[in-house]
């Protein structure tokens, strides 16, 4: 008994009742036989009910609880719980299953590039899950053959019934997983040329990199405009400079036929050249000068047509062929500045729509031929706008064909599709981060797309029926990418990196194979990103070959 008092437990129970001193008062308390633990019993009964006293005694002991220390190789191995009434949950097949509180500190994001192959591998995947563990599926094969048709004898003449396949898998997931893969387009993920381009301005309100019928790439940089050809590679030829020292181009745009080429400067100026002789051809002098920052940011042609959209929230449209220095039209309905205006196409009855969008989030869509859905007069716009009906020359009676408001940002990409009439693709800023597609003939919104980053620029393919959109500033993907759009299911076809700033300028090459982007890393890049264009074999039996019925 002397080691006992010496040992841990004898001087904790010493320090528990005062002193130490034997003689000290102490409340009659049941002791622990620690004789009969030294040597248990050999009878398994008998030693379960000894270690049962001797654990209800040591409870009774006013001596602190201190945690168990387990010896190695007495825990239990791990196994993790899965709940089989929840099964969504348990595969992570419910999205709001798992999401943590929004106190739990969240681990820092690794971006990864979105690899459209893994992504329907991935949802082909999870669609397994849902059907095969996340239904009701019936256990079939662990029935024996007696059960299974013991109630219902008419299962037996129907060849279809699950009682008769040999696959544990339900007949729609065996065709799931059964149906062909789809072929995946090869996309160079890396430009083929990059070209410097000093003083190429990063602002979203610009548009300053167009690529002419000719072949020609034009690019405005700071105070001056240079034009690109292939064949140089020494750098661009300078087809002008700002005529104030403190203005600068703010937008470029080529007629769709001839070498004739559109730029809007900062402080309102408007200016068109021929570029085979490198000559102004007509300026108009403070095109838009009704309100400070007169910025021209957008321009479009149809045929002889040039409309330009500016930071004095007006839309104005120019004749080509007439030397005065009036527009022949304006139109007014955007309360902010106009960021992008697109024509439908290039003359004809196709071109006879104009879409418009605003920094106060608004996409119009403008018909000049005169079909004007509300009145002429200016109930219900707002007091800038109703100003303007009434003041300006050839404003009166104008108005929208339609105003959508689903943005939530700036709508500056605008491109109508060259395969399908009235199908136009809008983008948005950072706010919004959405792609949205119209149906002009009916005025209703067919299809969104979020993309978790900000829309600078949007194109259309002309060889394939694809989308292009370039993208900056993100906060769920990764930033400044280039992605290609199937339409109409409107799936990923390629998503490529390069550019270290905002890809806010995009161009097609005439050829439709190769695009350039530019962005505010100050660099233009090409890439080869459309197939070719097939020239249609002509078939000798087709019904349309009036050739063959003249003798």
């Amino acid at each position: 008994m002397s080691s006992l008092k010496n040992s841990q437990f004898g001087k904790r129970l010493r320090a528990f009742r005062g002193t130490g001193d034997e003689n000290s008062p102490s409340r009659k308390r049941r002791r622990l036989n620690l004789e009969s633990l030294s040597s248990p019993p050999k009878s398994p009964t008998k030693r379960i009910r000894s270690l049962a006293t001797a654990a209800l005694d040591v409870t009774n002991t006013p001596s602190k609880r201190h945690k168990t220390r387990y010896s190695i190789g007495s825990e239990d191995r791990f196994v993790p719980y899965r709940d089989q009434n929840n099964l969504w949950a348990s595969y992570s097949l419910d999205e709001n299953a798992n999401k943590p509180s929004p106190s739990v500190r969240q681990p820092m994001r690794r971006w990864s590039l979105p690899d459209p192959e893994t992504e329907r591998a991935d949802d082909l995947f999870k669609s397994v899950l849902r059907s095969e563990l996340a239904g009701s599926p019936i256990a079939y094969h662990s029935l024996s053959r007696k059960s299974q048709f013991e109630n219902s004898p008419s299962r037996l003449d129907d060849p279809t019934d699950r009682s008769y396949q040999l696959s544990p898998l339900h007949p729609e997931t065996s065709s799931l997983i059964n149906q062909p893969r789809p072929e995946y387009r090869n996309v160079a993920k890396t430009p083929f040329r990059i070209l410097d381009a000093p003083g190429l301005s990063d602002d979203f309100y610009t548009n300053l990199v167009d690529w002419a019928p000719s072949g020609v790439l034009a690019v405005g940089l700071d105070k001056h405009v240079y034009l690109w050809t292939g064949d140089n590679h020494k750098g661009g030829a300078k087809l002008c400079t700002a005529f104030d020292s403190k203005d600068e181009y703010t937008s470029l745009a080529w007629m769709k036929s001839g070498s004739t080429l559109a730029a809007g400067t900062a402080q309102g100026h408007l200016e068109i050249y021929d570029t085979s002789t490198l000559r102004l051809i007509r300026r108009y002098k403070n095109a838009h000068a009704h309100v400070a920052g007169k910025r021209i940011g957008s321009l479009s042609w149809t045929s002889d047509t040039l409309s330009s959209g500016s930071r004095d929230r007006m839309i104005k449209h120019w004749d080509f062929r007439d030397s005065s220095a009036k527009p022949f039209r304006q139109c007014a309905a955007h309360t902010q500045e106009v960021c992008g205006v697109k024509w439908s196409g290039d003359g004809g009855i196709q071109a006879s729509l104009l879409a418009s969008g605003g920094n106060d989030n608004r996409l119009c869509i403008w018909d000049l031929r005169g079909s004007i859905r509300e009145s002429s007069t200016s109930a219900g716009w707002s007091p800038f706008v109703r100003n303007f009906v009434s003041d300006d020359e050839g404003v009166s009676g104008i108005a929208p064909l339609y105003r959508f408001r689903q943005h939530k940002a700036a709508v500056k990409g605008l491109a109508w599709d060259p395969h399908l009439s009235n199908v136009l693709a809008s983008g948005a800023g950072q706010q919004d981060a959405c792609i949205r597609l119209w149906n002009t003939a009916t005025g209703t919104m067919t299809n969104e797309i979020r993309t978790g980053s900000q829309v600078c620029n949007l194109l259309w393919s002309t060889n394939s029926h694809e989308l292009v959109s370039t993208h900056g500033y993100s906060t769920q993907t990764i930033p400044n990418q280039i992605r290609i759009w199937k339409y109409p299911s409107m799936n990923m076809v390629a998503s490529l990196t390069g550019h270290t700033d905002c890809v806010q300028y995009v161009s097609l090459n005439p050829n439709g194979e190769t695009i350039v982007t530019g962005g505010g890393d100050e660099t233009l890049r090409f890439w080869n990103v459309f197939p070719g264009r097939t020239s249609s074999a002509k078939d000798e039996n087709s019904v349309l070959d009036y050739g063959k019925l003249i003798r």
